[in-house]
């Protein structure tokens, strides 16, 4: 089941912003939640893997079931067919969902509103309705919003604070997105350890 209680108690809960904007800052409080709730405690190396499994996973807004079928089939599926690392990987199949894709492009300011631009129907894919924000992005695939929605306030400015990743072409005057490349591991930052993930799972 996915989370949907309070955003900023899980940022506190693994100590980073887990959303990008500054209503997550977690320097605001630097205690864990809840009435006893003191400083981070040292780790196991367990626990360790835990958390870095729990920070990418909530970043990314999936259920354990999603994740983990994404880390251990489709990411293990990728490596072994391109010949790449694991952790890499598990970095590009993750950012190929098209949740991922609106987030990075700045037209969505956290991957929580990208998701429910996708689900309610806003964009267009390839020119077709869809709604699917797990959908894996190919190279050639645009994304684009609806005409109907472009004079709309929610889309009238994207966010030009995002640098756009390589990989994506946005026109931002026609509200569109096209996915020039796949990602890039080396492009794409994310505050856990992936190895570490990865390394959860083949524990399990």
């Amino acid at each position: 089941m996915r989370y949907t209680g309070p955003k900023f108690k899980l940022c506190r809960r693994e100590g980073v912003n887990l959303f990008g904007t500054p209503k997550y800052d977690v320097r605001k409080r630097r205690t864990l939640p809840g009435q006893h709730g003191g400083s981070m405690s040292r780790l196991s190396e367990y626990g360790k893997l835990l958390r870095n499994k729990q920070v990418l996973k909530r970043i990314y807004q999936m259920t354990e079931k999603q994740f983990k079928r994404f880390v251990t089939d489709i990411a293990a599926k990728y490596s072994k067919n391109h010949n790449i690392d694991y952790d890499k990987a598990v970095k590009i199949t993750l950012e190929r969902r098209l949740d991922a894709v609106l987030y990075r492009s700045g037209i969505a300011k956290t991957i929580i509103q990208a998701r429910q631009m996708i689900t309610h129907g806003h964009f267009l894919l390839n020119g077709k309705k869809h709604n699917i924000p797990s959908y894996l992005v190919k190279q050639g695939d645009v994304l684009e919003l609806k005409e109907k929605l472009k004079n709309s306030p929610l889309y009238a400015e994207w966010n030009s604070n995002v640098k756009v990743p390589s990989y994506l072409k946005v026109v931002a005057s026609d509200k569109k997105v096209e996915v020039i490349d796949l990602p890039r591991a080396e492009e794409i930052e994310v505050p856990a350890d992936v190895l570490k993930v990865v390394e959860f799972y083949a524990r399990a």
